[in-house]
Formats: structure tokens, sequence, C-alpha cells
């Protein structure tokens, strides 16, 4: 039995996150700096975290399309590719970045320290593409009063939803993550009522419900991101989204990233959003959220960043990967869970 580490995607929502993206220069200089990097994060990580256990430091380290072939690994995960752009009645653009850092933790300094380490280490050869602080607003809720996450999944239908397994089996324990950033009108949101609000969502504004199936409407929220299989098996993502905002500057949004075993799901609820199922019923929270990025990472295992680390090329596994390794309890954020593939 091979037993894979992945890093932790699946980590709970915490209180405060940096979402960091970078676009590396090119030459060999930039591809090395980036290497020796990710072969050192679990020693940032577990340097940063040591001062205080309880803060629940972790990162997750995602790599473009364009990073991935120029890192010259021998394989491509077969869900890699750049980020679409859609557009409808709203546009979803895809805009520039190689590396995506996901920074956690219940309190704020622990994330800054981290992101300084990591640009300490990469800021003379990248470009910043992003930095958005996001925070958490009272009771997991999002700018426009609602409660964000409610339908993520947990325990063994996370790990499900969340980690590659046989389908790919050389980047069996990874993930693929998409961020997007979007910025909310808020003055238009509150000129509609609670009622109109509620219906763009798909469930109640103060009890967080959901209405039944019977009284959503077609554009609702949570109905355009709920899909499935062809079986009628549903096809969950987790998203770890977060508020973020300047008062003093009129800026409210919120930070979109969602994870899964492969891209294409939350490609498909893209798609319902903005393009419309049918094609023009699109998803109205659009009318006041404008998303103003895109980006499509890959998330490799733990064991994986190790082999980038030292330029070890990719080779197809000599047996099946049967199982991830365990998080040791009180993990500072290296390592996985286990999962049957």
């Amino acid at each position: 039995m091979t037993t894979i580490a992945s890093q932790p995607a699946d980590a709970s929502l915490t209180a405060n996150a940096i979402f960091l993206t970078l676009s590396l220069h090119e030459g060999e200089a930039a591809l090395q700096t980036f290497r020796d990097l990710c072969a050192d994060l679990p020693g940032l990580v577990r340097a940063v975290g040591f001062r205080n256990a309880a803060a629940g430091l972790s990162c997750v380290i995602g790599i473009g399309a364009a990073l991935w072939d120029r890192l010259d690994m021998g394989a491509r995960p077969q869900g890699l590719h750049p980020f679409r752009e859609l557009a409808g009645v709203h546009r979803a653009p895809a805009t520039p970045g190689d590396i995506l850092f996901h920074i956690r933790a219940e309190r704020p300094d622990f994330c800054f320290e981290l992101a300084s380490q990591v640009m300490a280490r990469l800021g003379p050869v990248a470009t910043v593409e992003d930095e958005t602080q996001g925070f958490k607003f009272f009771d997991n809720r999002d700018l426009l009063g609602f409660v964000d996450g409610t339908e993520n999944p947990s325990g063994a239908d996370r790990m499900a939803a969340v980690f590659i397994g046989a389908e790919d089996e050389v980047f069996a324990g990874g993930s693929y993550v998409i961020v997007q950033k979007y910025l909310h009108d808020l003055a238009r949101w509150a000129a509609m009522t609670v009622e109109a609000q509620e219906r763009v969502i798909g469930r109640r504004k103060l009890s967080d419900i959901e209405f039944p199936d019977a009284e959503k409407a077609s554009f609702a929220h949570n109905v355009l991101t709920n899909i499935s299989d062809a079986q009628g098996n549903p096809l969950q993502i987790l998203r770890d989204n977060m508020p973020f905002g300047s008062p003093a500057r009129g800026a409210f949004g919120t930070y979109f990233i969602g994870y899964a075993r492969e891209p294409g799901r939350i490609e498909t609820m893209l798609t319902n959003m903005f393009a419309g199922l049918p094609p023009g019923n699109y998803d109205r929270i659009l009318d006041v959220s404008t998303a103003v990025t895109g980006g499509l990472f890959f998330v490799p295992s733990a064991d994986l960043l190790d082999r980038i680390g030292s330029g070890e090329a990719l080779a197809a596994p000599e047996q099946g990967i049967t199982a991830f390794a365990g998080r040791a309890q009180g993990s500072l954020g290296i390592g996985s869970l286990k999962q049957g593939s």
C-alpha cells in the first residue's frame, strides 16, 4: 500500500486568511527559487506556527498551468489548464497568476508573518497579481448578510470531494482550486427587500434555512450551483470563501475559493452562474457582485511538493494508491487524511 500526504486543502474555516497570487519571472533562477520554497514551506509553516499552536496556521500552495509546464516534471495533472473566461450577461475574467498561496489562521498576525516570509523569498523573482486579506464576519456571513459555506461537505464526503484518487494516480492526494475575487454593490443590494434578496440566494437570510425546492427561483444561487453527475449523485466542492473590504475606499467583496478533485464541477457551476441554465437564466447575485479576478491552480500533495523542490521528475507509481497519510493531531498544516480511492 502506497501512502500519500496531502496539503491541508480540507482544513477547517478560520477567522483570518491571506490569499496571495503571484506570477513568477522568467528564467532558471526564478524557477530554482520557487523550487527551494516548495521544499522549505513545511518548515516555514512550523516555525511561524510553533509560537502558538492554537492559532491553527496552515498554508496551501497551488500552481498554475504555465508554471507547471516550466517545471518540466515529466507528467501533467489531467485537469490542469488556464482559467477559462466566461461571458454572458456578466463576465468572469481570467487574470494572470502562476502561484496561489492560501494562508489560514485564527489570528491575523500569523497569516501576516507567514505571508511576509513567503514574500521575502519570492518577492525578488515574482510579480504580485493580487493580495487579499479575508476575515470572518459575524457567524460566517458574507457582506451581503447571508451565511456562506452552509452546504460544504463534511467527513468522508469532504475527502471525496476535495482530493484526487485513482482516476489520476500519479497525482493522487492532490487537488484543484479555483479562485475569484468579487466586488459587491452594497447600496444596490440594500435597496432590495429582504424577500427579494432571499429569492436571489434561495434561503432565508436570518435563519439560513434553505427554501423547499418547489419554492426556489430557477435563477437562485443555490439552484445554479447545485450540480449532479449522470446518475444523479451530487458533485460537491469545498468552499472557503471569505469577506474582505475597505470601508474608507467603499470596497466590499467576497473572495471565492473552491477546492475539488477535478475542476470541471466548479467550472460547471460557474457556467451555470454566468451563462445561465438554460442559457440566459443567469445567477442574479451577479447583478450586484462583479468578478474581477479568475484563476485555476493545481494543488500538489505534500509529497509532490518535496519532489518539485528537489527537481525530481515524476514517473508512474509502481502500485495503486490506496490511502493518504493521516494528518497528526496538532499539525500546523502539512499532512492530510485517510481516503480510499
